[in-house]
């Protein structure tokens, strides 16, 4: 997928919603390259960072830091730099093609969202019971996003949004709001009335579960072994600067463990750096699951297999990182 986006192509994505950092947008034309395919671009402000006179886009301290791993330091743009640290994103993008989208979806986001971001009531979501690897705190997890959708929960028939507000407002669901889910559900899940919602809920359950990803993304939060308070220490002495945390409160009230790092190797410390920065970038969850209807169709299908007990029902299914979007297809 080596080729780089272009304004033209701006036309073929289609605005799904957004979280504080990031758009996400669908694909919605015909190239077999990118279809069934979401795309992540991040916010920046309209004077965001360039390279200058041919030199790294990085600051000194990031080329350090980053100097070992392929092609970061010498990216000609701080965006390229992070698509390829984030490496699952490979599609390149043009500047053109990213102020075609920002005039496609300005009208589309909502007013609040340009600038800020603000909630109006407390979710009861835990990501601890997510984590949990137990199926009935997983199961209490995704019914508290479902009760309290803001930008956290939505979903999506044959592409089409039928649960959860494109601008991430959406507090408590209306009745229209758990109609529509449930008359989109009908065409899916195998239920009686009144029950389509409450297996849909045990399908993404039993699938956040069976897919592992949540093991993975766990591996790489574990990944920051000091959090803050330890890798600012090691931050300080990396850029050459008399550590302000050891300053202010006095290198003899510092624990052990911090004072350990001081006295680490270099690489060591560029170490605890990094893996802070990885593990921060785990610990922002986002999810895409997509699901699809087996039944008969399709008994040698590629794709991985949840069986639903509930309606003895079998599902062929993706997860992905992004933003939490379900998508179903009948």
């Amino acid at each position: 997928m080596a080729a780089v986006l272009q304004a033209k192509d701006a036309a073929e994505w289609a605005y799904r919603g957004e979280g504080a950092v990031n758009l996400v947008l669908a694909y919605c034309g015909s190239s077999p390259n990118f279809v069934g395919k979401v795309l992540r671009i991040q916010k920046v402000p309209n004077n965001g960072s360039k390279s200058e006179n041919g030199h790294s886009a990085l600051t000194k301290h990031e080329c350090l830091l980053w100097g070992e791993f392929e092609g970061i330091v010498s990216a000609p743009t701080r965006e390229i730099a992070e698509q390829l640290y984030v490496k699952n994103i490979r599609v390149l993008v043009s500047k053109e093609f990213l102020e075609a989208v920002e005039d496609k979806v300005l009208r589309q986001r909502p007013s609040w969202r340009v600038d800020a971001a603000k909630i109006s009531q407390i979710s009861k979501y835990d990501p601890l019971d997510l984590f949990s690897g137990s199926k009935d705190r997983v199961q209490k997890a995704i019914k508290s996003m479902f009760l309290t959708p803001q930008n956290n929960f939505r979903v999506f028939l044959n592409g089409s949004l039928i649960f959860g507000g494109m601008d991430g407002a959406v507090d408590s669901p209306s009745c229209m709001d758990n109609q529509a889910l449930q008359n989109g559900l009908k065409r899916v899940i195998v239920a009686n009335d009144g029950m389509h919602t409450k297996y849909f809920m045990e399908l993404v359950a039993e699938t956040v579960l069976k897919s592992g990803l949540l093991n993975q993304l766990l591996e790489v939060q574990k990944l920051d072994a000091f959090d803050i308070e330890g890798a600012i220490h090691a931050y300080y002495d990396i850029v050459s600067q008399p550590c302000m945390v050891c300053q202010t409160k006095g290198r003899n009230k510092l624990s052990g463990r911090y004072s350990s790092i001081h006295s680490m190797p270099r690489d060591e410390k560029l170490k605890v750096v990094r893996d802070y920065l990885i593990s921060a970038t785990g610990k922002d969850l986002s999810m895409m699951i997509s699901f699809r209807s087996r039944g008969n169709k399709d008994p040698e299908s590629p794709y991985n297999v949840v069986f639903l007990e509930s309606t003895n029902q079998t599902f062929d299914y993706k997860v992905n990182t992004l933003s939490i979007l379900l998508h179903i297809s009948d």
